[in-house]
C-alpha cells in the first residue's frame, strides 16, 4: 500500500544576509524555534515526532538535527539525522520523510533545513606532513574531480549564460522582478502565515530591496569571469537561516485534526554536467513530469531557487515555463539562498503560494552543486 504523504503544516525564520540580523544566532538555535512554532501552531506533542531530518551544508559538522531537537526541549526518545546534498538538502531532507511515509516506514516527521553561513566555521587542509608544511584554508570541498571540472558556483553560472545564450540584460531584468515580486509580497502580508519572528532580532526578510532598478544594476561588474555577465546584483545574496515543514501520512494527519496544505506526490533527483550545474532542474522537472504521466502546461505553480538569474532564465526556457507561474513572491535573487535551507525555503513557498492562489499543482525545484537537479511535485489539498 502507497500511503500519501502531506504536508500539514510550513515555517521559516527570516532570512537574513551573511553577517546580518542573524549573524548572532546558532544554526540550533534557528532550527529549534521552528520546530516549536509548528508544534504550538498544530498541537502535536514532540514525543510523537519520529525522526528530525534536516539539511545542512557548511555548519560545524556532527549530527545538527538531533542538537537542534534537543535544543527545542524534545524528549531525548526523538531522534534525527542531519543531511547534505548540498544545495538541495533542505528538499533532500523533506524528500527522505516522504518516503519512509510512503513506505509505511513511519507517519510523523520534521524535515527541513538550517544554516547559518554568519557561524559557518572555517575549513583547513592537513598538510601531508605536518612537521614540515602549513595547513591552509579552504572554502569548500570538491563537488567533482578535477578531470570533469568542478568550477565555482558562478562559473558555473556564467558557463550556462554562455551556452545557453542568456544575455546580461535578461539577467539584470530577470534580478529586478525578483525584488519586485518579493518587495510587494512583504506589503501584502504574503509572508505572515510562514515567517516564525525572532523577537527582538527579527522580523521580516532582510535582502528584498525596493530600490533596485536595471539602472542600478547595470553599474555592477562582473565578479566571477573578466567580461562576464554574472554580477552581485543578478545573483543570490549568501544567507543564513532556517525551514522547516510538519510532514505526515493522511491517516495521522486526520487523527490529529489537521488539514494538509499540499500532498507530496513524488520527488526526482537526476544528475548532469557539474560545468553547467544549474540546469539540473530541467532533467529532474522533466524525469518528474514523466514519472506522473504530465505535461508542463499541467503545472499551476513553480518555485524555483534562484541562485543565479542566468540559471534560472535558461530552465525556464527550455522547459517552456511561463514567468508570471514562477516565484509569486519572489526568489532566492531578492529573499537569499541559505544553502541546506533553501530547498525548504521553496518548498514552504510553494506551501503558502498555492494556498494563496488555490492553484492545483505546483513543483519546486533547484540545481545542485555538483551537478545535480532536484524536484518536488505537490498537489493542492
Amino acid at each position: 500500500m502507497n500511503h500519501k504523504a502531506v504536508i500539514v503544516c510550513a515555517k521559516r525564520t527570516p532570512i537574513g544576509r551573511a553577517g546580518g540580523i542573524l549573524r548572532n544566532i546558532p544554526p540550533e538555535d534557528l532550527a529549534s524555534v521552528v520546530f516549536r512554532s509548528i508544534l504550538e501552531e498544530t498541537g502535536v506533542p514532540a514525543e510523537v515526532i519520529e525522526d528530525v531530518i534536516l539539511g545542512n551544508v557548511v555548519g560545524p559538522g556532527g549530527n545538527l538535527a538531533r542538537l537542534s531537537a534537543l535544543q527545542a526541549d524534545f524528549p531525548v526518545s526523538v531522534p534525527g539525522v542531519t543531511v547534505d546534498r548540498q544545495c538541495g538538502s533542505g528538499m533532500e531532507a523533506v524528500g527522505q520523510a516522504v518516503r519512509l511515509i510512503q513506505a509505511g516506514a513511519g507517519g510523523v516527521y520534521l524535515a527541513g533545513g538550517v544554516e547559518s553561513v554568519s557561524r559557518a566555521p572555517w575549513k583547513m587542509k592537513k598538510p601531508k606532513n605536518v612537521w614540515q608544511q602549513l595547513p591552509r584554508f579552504y572554502e569548500r570541498a570538491a563537488f567533482s574531480p578535477e578531470k570533469i571540472g568542478d568550477p565555482d558556483m558562478g562559473v558555473a553560472a556564467e558557463n550556462v549564460a554562455q551556452k545557453y545564450g542568456v544575455t546580461r540584460e535578461e539577467q539584470d531584468v530577470y534580478a529586478v522582478e525578483s525584488h519586485q515580486k518579493a518587495v510587494r509580497a512583504q506589503k501584502e502580508g504574503r509572508y505572515e502565515g510562514e515567517i516564525v519572528p525572532l523577537s527582538g532580532v527579527a522580523e521580516m526578510d532582510e535582502c528584498p530591496r525596493e530600490q533596485t532598478n536595471r539602472k542600478l544594476l547595470r553599474r555592477l561588474p562582473p565578479v566571477f569571469v573578466e567580461h562576464g555577465t554574472v554580477t552581485a546584483g543578478n545573483s543570490c545574496p549568501v544567507n543564513d537561516g532556517a525551514s522547516v515543514v510538519l510532514v505526515m501520512s493522511e491517516e495521522k494527519a486526520k487523527a490529529w485534526g489537521l488539514s494538509p496544505l499540499v500532498e507530496v506526490q513524488d520527488i526526482v533527483t537526476t544528475g548532469v554536467d557539474p560545468n553547467y550545474l544549474g540546469i539540473g532542474p530541467i532533467s529532474a522537472v522533466q524525469q518528474c513530469l514523466k514519472r506522473n504521466n504530465l505535461e508542463i502546461n499541467d503545472i499551476d505553480q513553480m518555485e524555483f531557487n534562484e541562485a543565479f538569474a542566468s540559471q534560472t532564465i535558461a530552465c525556464l526556457h527550455a522547459l517552456q515555463v511561463p514567468r508570471e507561474n514562477v516565484n509569486s513572491g519572489g526568489g532566492a535573487i531578492a529573499l537569499g539562498h541559505p544553502y541546506g535551507a533553501s530547498g525548504a525555503v521553496i518548498t514552504t513557498r510553494l506551501c503558502a503560494e498555492m494556498k494563496i492562489q488555490q492553484t492545483e499543482t505546483g513543483i519546486a525545484a533547484m540545481g545542485i552543486g555538483g551537478g545535480m537537479g532536484i524536484a518536488m511535485l505537490c498537489k493542492n489539498r
